[in-house]
């Protein structure tokens, strides 16, 4: 064994490792300061599980680094079984990605809370994997052209998934005002997708470069999560807590509401003409009020009482408009309205702080119930 692959080797294993650790150490300490806002309402409870996905990833990369060590150091580098083995901790990696891109908000649409669209990719992940194990028993390592047609379709999924994570990462750091770490995100994304192109493409297999491209990568990763992981606790401490809201419906497209904690206090919003964001509300208030914990909750989707994701978000996008907050005060989808899973959501203001006008209820229990 070459001390550059070595040291490589070496290195994947314990960069993985402290990630992967002090990720845990995060969630777990999350979970503990955090319960109360993770784990809302009495029948139903969620909890955001992206974090322990990440940093089973990397423990991934720390098992597919023993792999490397182990096969370098016995000379089975070149056989079958090595090749399964690297195609299988592969599969197991991008299905820790995935499912940790499920819980990022700022994922693409059809990739966040979206349990079938996750299902599919999932199975196609699965169907990846055993493709590239049927290849390794039939084509084994044949090259065609200067490319290694096993590696084909391992390379076409992480490609996709690297797309997927260098948008989802853009998105949340752009949003949370760290363009600097957005812009690294996805150069450790685009390191990433350059890391894999020398399984496919034998004519850039230049040892010494993708060892040190794969190194800077995981380390770049490494500090990515971390900061995703500080940003999401700064974020759970400023998610204003249910029993501190208030709302009430004063009359058609007529709200008075308070956020303490956003600067929010007494503030009447006029919807104006925005008439299906106020009936949207409403309705969820009312569901929150006077049905039972597991009837408060509002389909979202194509198909459910609310078509689309689009119609809340406008809801929240609205009254920050009107109120005019400050940057740091703006209004998050998720302060006001909570996913409870399977596409339902619910307000988060207590029962007992939602008020309805008589005259307003008595009208929308006639034109809705």
């Amino acid at each position: 064994m070459s001390e550059v692959t070595q040291f490589h080797n070496l290195s994947h294993i314990f960069i993985s490792l402290i990630g992967a650790l002090l990720l845990l150490a995060i969630y777990y300490n999350i979970r503990k300061r955090f319960q109360q806002v993770l784990e809302e309402g009495n029948t139903i409870k969620r909890v955001d599980r992206g974090l322990l996905y990440f940093s089973c990833g990397m423990l991934v990369w720390v098992v597919s680094g023993t792999w490397a060590l182990l096969a370098n150091y016995y000379t089975f580098e070149q056989t079958l079984t090595y090749q399964i083995g690297v195609n299988i901790l592969s599969t197991i990696n991008n299905l820790f990605w995935l499912l940790a891109l499920y819980y990022v908000y700022d994922a693409p649409q059809f990739i966040y809370r979206n349990e079938k669209n996750v299902k599919i990719i999932t199975i196609t992940i699965i169907a990846v994997a055993s493709i590239t194990i049927l290849l390794s028993f039939t084509i084994k390592h044949k090259v065609y052209y200067g490319i290694k047609l096993i590696g084909i379709p391992d390379f076409l999924l992480t490609t996709f998934l690297c797309y997927l994570m260098g948008l989802s990462f853009y998105r949340t750091f752009m949003h949370r005002g760290l363009k600097l770490v957005a812009l690294i995100a996805v150069l450790a994304v685009f390191l990433l997708f350059i890391s894999q192109l020398s399984d496919v493409f034998i004519e850039l297999n230049n040892n010494f470069l993708n060892q040190l491209i794969r190194i800077v990568t995981k380390t770049s990763l490494v500090a990515v999560f971390l900061v995703l992981a500080t940003s999401w606790v700064i974020q759970l401490a400023h998610t204003p807590k249910p029993n501190e809201m208030k709302i009430k419906f004063l009359d058609w497209s007529l709200i008075e509401l308070t956020i303490p904690s956003k600067g929010i206090i007494a503030e009447k919003i006029d919807f104006g003409s925005k008439t299906t964001q106020y009936k949207n509300l409403l309705n969820f208030g009312y569901r929150r009020k006077y049905f039972e914990a597991a009837m408060q909750c509002i389909e979202v989707r194509y198909g459910g009482e609310i078509k689309s994701q689009t119609y809340v978000t406008r809801i929240i996008d609205n009254i920050n408009a009107i109120l005019q907050v400050s940057e740091e005060n703006k209004l998050e989808r998720k302060d006001l309205i909570t996913f409870v899973g399977d596409s339902k959501y619910r307000l988060r203001i207590l029962p007992e702080n939602i008020i309805i006008d008589n005259a307003l209820l008595e009208e929308f229990k006639r034109n809705n119930v």
